[in-house]
């Protein structure tokens, strides 16, 4: 168990773990170090921040970048105790669904076909190249949004951009505006980018239901000549 946030960043990268993503600027130049101080200063002051530093981290470290294939945008990680773990939109088995995944769920039903998933673990879509990325990696429990300002854009801009500069292309999967807004930074030409509503229940109704992402994504992929996303869980 890792004990606190300095401490994940140091552990960031070792053993292969976040291959590719170590040599952005945001890591080389005092900016990951900046935010883990900030991090454990407010866990020192008695906030609960989530994910803990053993998963703060996740999203990067199960989808390197050379394996990248596709990419969903998230905004931040679920402000509850126990639900995140570091992938966008993903809680461990046996938590509880959220309603924006339990809408990701039915869309991924109604479009592919697929049995409705039991639980909300999205690892496995992270191991075969999805990039989980929320746009802050952090939160204070209760609060959302509440680590917008803490110094993640850096990271997620240079994340995104990284993505967007290799050959061959990939699927983006921008989910509402937060997501949408990350668009200028893909740039045009070779990528797939899919944009919707947010899954949330606030939002699904509007343009995320019948959007068929999953199939869209495949059929891109395959006609690339990549191997499709088996997105069952």
């Amino acid at each position: 168990m890792i004990p606190t946030y300095q401490a994940a960043l140091e552990a960031f990268g070792t053993a292969g773990a976040g291959e590719g993503w170590r040599c952005l600027p945001f890591f080389n130049d005092g900016s990951a170090e900046r935010v883990m101080d900030r991090l454990d200063a407010m866990v020192a002051a008695g906030d609960r921040v989530l994910p803990s530093p053993d998963d703060i981290f996740s999203a990067l470290r199960l989808t390197p970048l050379a394996s990248v294939r596709v990419v969903i945008l998230g905004q931040d990680p679920y402000p509850t105790p126990g639900d995140p773990h570091g992938l966008a939109f993903s809680v461990k088995e046996g938590v509880r669904i959220p309603r924006s995944l339990a809408n990701i769920h039915r869309e991924l039903r109604e479009d592919l076909g697929a049995p409705m998933p039991i639980h909300g673990h999205l690892a496995a879509w992270a191991q075969q190249g999805v990039l989980l990325l929320n746009t802050a990696l952090s939160v204070t429990a209760g609060a959302a949004g509440s680590h917008r300002k803490l110094g993640w854009q850096a990271l997620t801009d240079q994340v995104i951009r990284a993505v967007a500069a290799r050959e061959p292309g990939s699927v983006f999967i921008l989910w509402g505006s937060d997501a949408q807004a990350k668009r200028a930074l893909i740039g045009p030409g070779r990528h797939l980018i899919i944009e919707s509503a947010h899954p949330s229940p606030l939002a699904a109704g509007r343009g995320f239901f019948g959007s068929r992402p999953f199939s869209r994504a495949n059929a891109w992929l395959e006609a690339e000549g990549f191997l499709p996303i088996d997105w069952r869980l």
